[in-house]
Protein backbone atom coordinates (compact mmCIF):
# COMPACT_ATOMS: atom_id res chain seq x y z
CA UNK A 1 0.00 0.00 0.00
CA UNK A 2 1.34 3.38 -0.93
CA UNK A 3 1.59 5.82 1.99
CA UNK A 4 -0.17 9.52 1.15
CA UNK A 5 1.94 12.55 1.72
CA UNK A 6 0.02 15.62 3.77
CA UNK A 7 -0.35 17.45 0.50
CA UNK A 8 -2.48 14.55 -1.30
CA UNK A 9 -4.31 14.30 2.25
CA UNK A 10 -5.25 17.51 2.37
CA UNK A 11 -6.09 17.91 -1.15
CA UNK A 12 -8.32 15.03 -1.10
CA UNK A 13 -10.06 16.87 2.45
CA UNK A 14 -10.34 20.10 0.01
CA UNK A 15 -12.33 18.92 -2.17
CA UNK A 16 -14.78 17.01 0.72
CA UNK A 17 -18.27 18.89 1.74
CA UNK A 18 -18.90 19.69 4.99
CA UNK A 19 -21.54 17.09 5.96
CA UNK A 20 -18.28 14.62 4.04
CA UNK A 21 -15.89 15.98 6.49
CA UNK A 22 -17.94 15.58 9.38
CA UNK A 23 -18.67 11.70 8.50
CA UNK A 24 -14.85 11.36 8.20
CA UNK A 25 -14.04 13.08 11.66
CA UNK A 26 -16.58 10.97 13.73
CA UNK A 27 -14.84 7.50 11.87
CA UNK A 28 -11.57 8.53 12.75
CA UNK A 29 -13.08 9.24 16.76
CA UNK A 30 -14.15 5.60 16.92
CA UNK A 31 -11.43 4.14 14.73
CA UNK A 32 -8.97 5.25 17.11
CA UNK A 33 -11.05 6.48 20.03
CA UNK A 34 -10.14 9.46 20.52
CA UNK A 35 -11.85 12.85 20.34
CA UNK A 36 -11.99 16.03 18.28
CA UNK A 37 -13.06 18.65 20.95
CA UNK A 38 -10.77 21.13 22.61
CA UNK A 39 -9.41 20.28 26.22
CA UNK A 40 -10.65 21.82 28.89
CA UNK A 41 -8.72 23.90 31.12
CA UNK A 42 -8.67 23.12 34.96
CA UNK A 43 -11.36 25.82 36.54
CA UNK A 44 -9.43 28.39 38.80
CA UNK A 45 -10.36 30.15 41.91
CA UNK A 46 -9.86 33.83 40.52
CA UNK A 47 -13.62 35.39 40.33
CA UNK A 48 -12.26 37.97 37.97
CA UNK A 49 -11.01 35.24 35.41
CA UNK A 50 -14.14 33.58 35.79
CA UNK A 51 -16.10 36.59 34.81
CA UNK A 52 -13.93 37.45 31.67
CA UNK A 53 -14.13 33.75 30.70
CA UNK A 54 -17.94 33.95 30.80
CA UNK A 55 -18.88 36.43 27.85
CA UNK A 56 -22.13 36.15 26.21
CA UNK A 57 -24.32 32.97 26.74
CA UNK A 58 -26.07 33.67 23.41
CA UNK A 59 -24.81 34.72 20.18
CA UNK A 60 -25.85 35.21 16.47
CA UNK A 61 -23.95 34.14 13.12
CA UNK A 62 -23.53 35.64 9.95
CA UNK A 63 -22.94 35.63 6.69
CA UNK A 64 -21.24 38.72 5.69
CA UNK A 65 -20.03 37.61 2.38
CA UNK A 66 -19.97 34.40 0.11
CA UNK A 67 -16.89 34.72 -1.38
CA UNK A 68 -16.09 32.69 -4.43
CA UNK A 69 -16.99 29.03 -3.85
CA UNK A 70 -21.26 29.79 -3.59
CA UNK A 71 -22.41 26.05 -3.86
CA UNK A 72 -19.89 25.16 -1.22
CA UNK A 73 -21.36 28.16 0.96
CA UNK A 74 -25.17 27.23 0.15
CA UNK A 75 -24.10 23.77 1.22
CA UNK A 76 -22.85 24.51 4.49
CA UNK A 77 -25.53 26.77 5.23
CA UNK A 78 -27.81 24.22 4.22
CA UNK A 79 -26.21 21.62 6.60
CA UNK A 80 -26.23 23.90 9.77
CA UNK A 81 -29.80 25.43 9.25
CA UNK A 82 -31.57 22.16 7.71
CA UNK A 83 -33.06 24.04 5.32
CA UNK A 84 -34.16 22.86 1.62
CA UNK A 85 -30.86 23.63 -1.24
CA UNK A 86 -33.33 26.49 -2.46
CA UNK A 87 -34.24 27.92 0.97
CA UNK A 88 -30.44 28.17 1.44
CA UNK A 89 -29.41 29.56 -1.61
CA UNK A 90 -32.71 32.35 -0.91
CA UNK A 91 -30.53 32.59 2.33
CA UNK A 92 -26.71 33.26 0.85
CA UNK A 93 -28.12 35.32 -1.60
CA UNK A 94 -29.54 38.23 1.07
CA UNK A 95 -26.28 38.36 2.56
CA UNK A 96 -24.89 40.18 4.67
CA UNK A 97 -27.84 37.85 6.51
CA UNK A 98 -27.81 35.90 10.02
CA UNK A 99 -27.69 31.89 9.50
CA UNK A 100 -28.45 31.34 13.10
CA UNK A 101 -29.58 33.10 16.24
CA UNK A 102 -29.78 32.89 19.92
CA UNK A 103 -27.44 30.30 19.74
CA UNK A 104 -24.35 28.91 21.95
CA UNK A 105 -21.01 30.25 21.45
CA UNK A 106 -19.33 27.12 21.25
CA UNK A 107 -22.05 25.58 18.52
CA UNK A 108 -21.48 29.27 16.71
CA UNK A 109 -17.51 28.75 16.52
CA UNK A 110 -18.09 25.15 14.88
CA UNK A 111 -20.39 26.79 12.29
CA UNK A 112 -17.91 29.66 12.00
CA UNK A 113 -15.17 27.33 10.88
CA UNK A 114 -17.32 25.35 8.60
CA UNK A 115 -18.60 28.51 6.83
CA UNK A 116 -15.09 30.15 6.43
CA UNK A 117 -13.86 26.31 5.33
CA UNK A 118 -16.70 26.46 2.66
CA UNK A 119 -14.93 30.58 1.44
CA UNK A 120 -18.00 32.43 3.43
CA UNK A 121 -16.77 35.65 5.34
CA UNK A 122 -18.59 35.32 8.55
CA UNK A 123 -19.59 37.37 11.92
CA UNK A 124 -20.33 36.36 15.13
CA UNK A 125 -21.99 38.77 17.01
Amino acid sequence: MAKLTKEEIIAALKEMTVLELNDLVKAVEEEFGVTAAAPVAAAGNNVEEEEVAKGPTEVSLFVKAVGPTKVAVIKAVQAITGLGLMDAKKLVDQAPVAIKEKISPVEAEEHKKALVAAGAEVEVK
